[in-house]
C-alpha cells in the first residue's frame, strides 16, 4: 500500500484533473448517503459527481483546496481520498473523506484526516470543522480521536 501523496492545487485544470480521479470513490460515498438517508434521500439521489465538482471549486476560490489520494501500489487503484479546504478568513473544513469498504481497518483514514489537519496547521487555520451526514453517526467515535465533536445540529427544511 502506497501512502497517500498531497496535492496543493493552485491552478483549476489541475483541480479538476484530481476530482475527476476520485470520482468513482466520489459516487460511493454517496450512494451509502443515499442509502442510509431518512428525510434527504431524493437530495442524494439528484446529487452528481459534476454539481459537487463545481461547489468544490467555487469554494477553491475563496481559499487553498488540498486534495489527497490513496492509491493502492498492487492495482493502482485509488481506495481513498480526502478533501479539505482553508478559507481566507482562517476558517477551514474537512469537506469529503472515504476510504473503499475493502480497505478500511488498515489506517487509511487516520492518515488522510492527520495530514488534512497537518496541512490546515501549516496554512494557518483557526477553526476546523467536519460535517457528518445524519446518517452517518458512527463516524463520531473516529473524528473524535482527532479532536472533532459535535457543536451544534443543522436542521434543512426539506422542499
Amino acid at each position: 500500500m502506497k501512502n497517500p501523496q498531497s496535492q496543493r492545487l493552485p491552478i483549476a485544470a489541475a483541480m479538476n484533473l484530481l476530482l475527476d480521479d476520485i470520482q468513482e470513490l466520489w459516487e460511493a460515498l454517496n450512494r451509502h448517503h443515499r442509502d442510509a438517508a431518512v428525510n434527504f434521500k431524493s437530495h442524494y439521489e439528484n446529487f452528481t459527481f459534476e454539481m459537487r465538482k463545481k461547489n468544490l471549486i467555487k469554494k477553491a476560490q475563496n481559499g487553498q483546496l488540498r486534495i489527497e489520494i490513496a492509491v493502492d501500489q498492487e492495482t493502482a487503484q485509488n481506495v481513498g481520498y480526502c478533501i479539505s479546504r482553508v478559507e481566507f478568513s482562517g476558517d477551514a473544513e474537512m469537506e469529503s473523506l472515504y476510504v473503499h469498504e475493502i480497505y478500511r481497518g488498515l489506517g487509511l483514514g487516520e492518515t488522510l484526516l492527520s495530514n488534512a489537519i497537518t496541512w490546515m496547521d501549516e496554512m494557518g487555520a483557526r477553526t476546523k470543522s467536519v460535517s457528518v451526514a445524519v446518517c452517518n453517526e458512527k463516524t463520531f467515535s473516529f473524528y473524535a480521536r482527532f479532536g472533532f465533536h459535535p457543536r451544534k445540529t443543522l436542521l434543512e427544511q426539506i422542499k
